[in-house]
């Protein structure tokens, strides 16, 4: 099921999740320059031009490609009390077929981190992507040491599975993940294997 881009928005209590437009810019660059030294230590080394509005332009026209051709969902999270930029979610790489699974990955601003609107996005994208896309697995992964991303997957459902071998460069440097994944018929029952 393709999502249409006039309905690419899902509402939580405090959020509503839409896709990225041209009008966004300056709200982005703003919010990812202060957060800079908060995702940098997660995120692929940032491109020279990573703040640019060429770049940002480029963006908004891959989320709208991306809706159409059912690839991702790329929203991002706009706080309903006042309309700012909290993060964004993306629901990336969706394979059909016998796979039925995507991947999500995110991000939020530094000063809105450990709020709880990333669970309650992440929650929504995962209830959207089982009940309304059809698909059977969902996956994430993230560093080793990223206590609050570990939690908030754990929070959100999703079961550790193992550890990917230099699985993306991070700032720079290939880097190892923890792999979770969150199931529409989970039958798993809890793991136990600590944040250590």
């Amino acid at each position: 099921m393709l999502m249409r881009r006039k309905s690419a928005r899902l509402e939580t209590q405090r959020l509503t999740l839409r896709l990225p437009v041209h009008g966004d810019y300056h709200a982005w660059s703003e919010l990812r320059l202060e957060s800079q030294d908060f995702l940098k230590p997660w995120e692929p080394t940032w491109s020279p031009d990573h703040l640019s509005r060429k770049s940002f332009t480029n963006r908004v026209y891959w989320a709208n490609r991306s809706i159409t051709s059912g690839s991702a969902v790329p929203f991002f999270l706009i706080r309903r009390e006042d309309q700012q930029l909290v993060g964004a979610v993306t629901l990336d790489n969706i394979r059909r077929g016998p796979a039925q699974a995507g991947t999500i990955g995110y991000w939020t601003g530094a000063r809105y981190a450990r709020a709880g609107y990333m669970r309650e996005a992440v929650e929504a994208l995962i209830h959207y992507a089982f009940h309304s896309l059809d698909l059977s697995r969902i996956e994430s992964a993230c560093l080793p040491e990223n206590v609050a991303s570990r939690g908030l997957l754990e929070k959100c459902g999703y079961k550790y599975e193992g550890v990917a071998q230099a699985y993306l460069q991070i700032n720079g440097r290939w880097r190892n993940h923890v792999l979770y994944s969150n199931l529409r018929a989970d039958r798993r029952g809890r793991t136990d294997i600590g944040l250590a």
